[in-house]
């Protein structure tokens, strides 16, 4: 072999082993889990390995089937093919959130990725209340067939035999609906089967966004009894126990179309006066208190009591709902109250209309009615119309002894005095009483002088933000309807000046009542159009400040 062929194998191999270096230095980063296959609610570590400086794993992806749990890293130095190494090793604690056959997969490792892994999960067993079980969980729900946009009460009872060391109580989200839970955790004991178990009861509220088949998963539970007493009961010697509840699948049906607006769907609705007025004098207030007791609904879906009107006859001020949620059973029960001072301004006959709430009965599937008698009351006149004063009567002749009788003019007490100072102070008494309530209800500005009223007042900017995030569509109607002052959310639409915004209302809607819209995108839109929230039609400009700012930095 002559020198020049020398030289080309020398470069060949020099070429050679650098890509070797190369590879080695870039080869794809190693996962493994320690174990294969577990049962439902022991966890797995995930080991990762990889000899890039300065890269991580990206664990995101495993937030879909798995809890992610304790997290570890360090390094190592390792010699391979008489090369010296700087080896990354990670490692995370995955708990799985249902059972099966689960893919672990492939996660990003700075420029390159790992290969996807594979997890049995062994079920959590279903038992009831028949088997005699050391353990089992129920799922309770109010309505199997609930209409579009209802409120649904699910009830979670955990059974259990023993004390528990540890434990976690899920039931997860189902699709194209909300869950939320509500109040605090039931502790108490029940005899079942002969059996004395310990209860939690956690109670949720599920609203379904939209029409047709809606599968609710069981509820699961894992967790750890004290000491070995589990060993004793599960056959186990790690005092683990898990339980989950049989699935189920509820048929929501859509708006129907004779469907009243406001959409108030209910088990029940009933009305009735706290308090009312039994008299009436002009110019005094008279106390109004009126109860509402609704089951199947909470406080975002329903409306607010009405103001009754009564034109030029008296003033109407309402005070704020009072309101007060719990569960009665597995439903939602929610009872508002609301107080008027009615101030009549003239004496005669006053008629106060009884409020009327048009909702739907779910259980019968037709429109009803809740309506308040009209109270009658004869207004009497007030304090304030006293008599007319007396004349002043003329001075009295006044004898002096000892002499003739001259007349003597003598300033008499007039006797209308002290009746004209007590209607004077009556008088004084009902201004300051009309002022204090002007003061507490400030009476509406009217229209039609220049700018239209700007709505709002029951909800803020940060409401409406915070439920388009993560409230249902339902609460995003509610507030909306708060922002506008407003009974409906059509009636919302027809007061904004954004056609953008009026758009994405509309798409709300449709989505809201089963019309297909992909509700991400309607969410999406929604978050896009009222971004600066909702932008009214005549809303006047903020008017400039009667004197100018007394610092610079106010300006």
């Amino acid at each position: 072999m002559n020198g020049h062929d020398m030289r080309t194998g020398a470069r060949y191999l020099l070429l050679a082993w650098l890509l070797l270096c190369a590879g080695t230095a870039l080869a794809q980063p190693r996962a493994w889990l320690d174990r294969d296959a577990i049962d439902a609610g022991d966890s797995v570590t995930l080991n990762i390995e990889t000899d890039q400086p300065g890269a991580e794993p990206d664990y995101a992806p495993l937030q879909a089937d798995f809890i992610l749990g304790e997290r570890s890293s360090g390094r190592q130095v390792r010699m391979a093919n008489g090369r010296v190494g700087n080896i990354a090793l990670f490692g995370v604690v995955l708990t799985p959130r249902r059972g099966g056959v689960l893919a672990v997969p492939a996660l990003r490792v700075g420029a390159q990725v790992t290969a996807p892994l594979r997890l049995t999960v062994q079920d959590a067993p279903v038992a009831g209340r028949d088997g005699n079980a050391p353990a089992f969980v129920e799922t309770e729900v109010d309505d199997p067939h609930p209409y579009v946009q209802q409120s649904v009460g699910v009830v979670v009872r955990l059974y259990y035999a023993a004390q528990l060391a540890s434990g976690e109580l899920d039931l997860d989200t189902p699709a194209n609906a909300s869950l939320q839970r509500v109040g605090n955790d039931r502790s108490f004991v029940r005899e079942v089967g002969g059996r004395r178990y310990n209860v939690v009861e956690r109670r949720f509220l599920l609203v379904p966004e939209r029409s047709g088949p809606l599968q609710l998963a069981g509820a699961r539970f894992s967790g750890r009894g004290v000491g070995g007493l589990f060993g004793d009961f599960f056959g186990r010697d790690n005092g683990r126990l898990s339980a989950r509840a049989p699935d189920q699948v509820l048929q929501v049906r859509p708006l129907p179309a004779a469907a009243p607006q406001p959409w108030l769907p209910l088990k029940e609705l009933q009305l009735r006066y706290l308090t009312r007025p039994q008299a009436a004098r002009a110019g005094e207030a008279l106390t109004l208190e009126v109860e509402a007791r609704a089951v199947g609904a909470t406080r975002a879906q329903f409306p607010d009591l009405p103001v009754p009107s009564l034109g030029d006859a008296a003033q109407v001020f309402a005070e704020p709902v009072q309101y007060d949620e719990r569960f009665d059973g597995a439903s939602p029960q929610l009872t508002l109250t609301r107080r008027y001072a009615i101030v009549p301004r003239q004496p005669g006959a006053l008629s106060v209309p009884g409020i009327r709430l048009r909702w739907w009965d779910v259980a019968a599937g037709q429109e009803r009615v809740a309506s308040l008698p009209a109270l009658e009351l004869q207004v009497a006149p007030g304090s304030a119309a006293a008599a007319p004063p007396p004349l002043a009567q003329p001075p009295v002749a006044t004898p002096v002894a000892g002499g003739d009788a001259v007349a003597v003019a003598v300033p008499a007490r007039p006797s209308w005095l002290w009746p004209g100072l007590a209607a004077g102070f009556a008088l004084l008494w009902l201004a300051t009483l009309l002022w204090g309530l002007s003061r507490r209800y400030p009476a509406a500005v009217p229209a039609g002088r220049g700018t239209a009223p700007v709505p709002g007042g029951r909800h803020a900017l940060a409401d409406l933000r915070r439920a388009l995030d993560v409230g249902a569509l339902d609460e995003v109607a509610h507030i909306l309807v708060g922002m506008g002052g407003v009974g409906s959310v059509d009636e919302v639409i027809a007061r904004l000046d954004d056609p953008a915004q009026r758009q994405a209302l509309e798409r709300m809607q449709r989505a809201r009542w089963g019309g297909g819209d992909d509700l991400a995108q309607v969410r999406e839109r929604l978050r896009e159009a009222f971004r600066g929230g909702p932008r009214w039609r005549g809303a006047a400009a903020p008017e400039a400040p009667v004197l100018a700012p007394l610092y610079p930095g106010d300006r």
